[in-house]
């Protein structure tokens, strides 16, 4: 299974620079071995070798990346994860390797990562930073990371790596231990949920909602209350072997969907806890 990783502009300029030969020594990947990539995900459309154009390594990296991005993000993540692994393999992290990549264009890259969540170590090794580890501002901006994988319907950002958690589940730990100096981790899902509600003056109960002038702002933030509770009921408690988040009765376009709901609410619940 091909680990995905996350592919913004930032990450494209990166990873280019990782390639970026011109005013040195050739070093690998070679152009074949980058092409080899390049068909494994479908991506020949974006790259300029298809289109007899003669390019350099990296702005056939660019080129690449940058349709993936518009065109195919799915393939594009792919490609990045793979790409990585693929310099790590071939001693671009190593520095008595001849395929070195460099200090300064691994620190780049590393910094590229982690504003998207991702941790790269200085020997090449790609995954996403465990929240666990972080400082509360790093959480803080791990979570908005997470947030906005989701809101693009990308899988990984469904549950946090090496907590177990999903993201909503997360997010409201994280806004309750900054209000209320801990949360309860014995709590069941729409507990926890109910609690950060509460905790923003928010009404999750539609029971509780009154005939005020915020009725229908209300009855918003119920719904979006019984819609994190069917999202957390759609998770996959016990995993598949295969790291799917959800159910296997669930489609791939209804996950999707499902990961879109979970970055919509966690961004209404952050941005309500900032301006709380």
């Amino acid at each position: 299974m091909v680990k995905k990783a996350p592919l913004t502009d930032e990450i494209l300029f990166a990873l280019a620079k990782l390639v970026d030969d011109a005013q040195q020594t050739t070093r690998e990947p070679s152009h074949s071995e980058i092409e080899y990539q390049i068909t494994r995900f479908k991506l020949e459309q974006g790259d300029p070798h298809f289109q007899k154009h003669s390019v350099g390594k990296a702005k056939r990296v660019r080129s690449i990346l940058n349709w993936a991005m518009e065109n195919n993000l799915d393939a594009g993540e792919k490609f990045v994860g793979s790409f990585i692994a693929l310099l790590r393999a071939l001693g671009g992290f190593r520095e008595s390797s001849k395929n070195y990549v460099g200090k300064e264009a691994i620190m780049n890259t590393q910094a590229a990562f982690k504003s998207e969540g991702w941790e790269l170590s200085s020997d090449g090794d790609l995954r996403p930073i465990v929240l666990d580890n972080l400082s509360e501002l790093e959480q803080e901006e791990a979570l908005r990371a997470y947030i906005t994988r989701a809101k693009k319907g990308v899988e990984d950002a469904a549950l946090l790596a090496g907590t177990g958690k999903d993201l909503l589940e997360a997010v409201c730990g994280f806004i309750l231990t900054k209000l209320w100096g801990h949360y309860p981790t014995t709590s069941n899902f729409p507990t926890l949920l109910g609690q950060t509600f509460t905790s923003l003056n928010l009404v999750y109960d539609k029971s509780k909602i009154d005939p005020s002038s915020r009725r229908s702002q209300q009855r918003f933030e119920a719904s979006l209350y019984e819609l994190g509770c069917s999202l957390n009921n759609l998770r996959n408690k016990e995993g598949t072997g295969h790291g799917r988040p959800f159910l296997t009765t669930i489609t791939d376009s209804e996950a999707k969907s499902a990961i879109e709901s979970m970055g919509m609410i966690a961004a209404f619940l952050m941005n309500k806890w900032k301006n709380h």
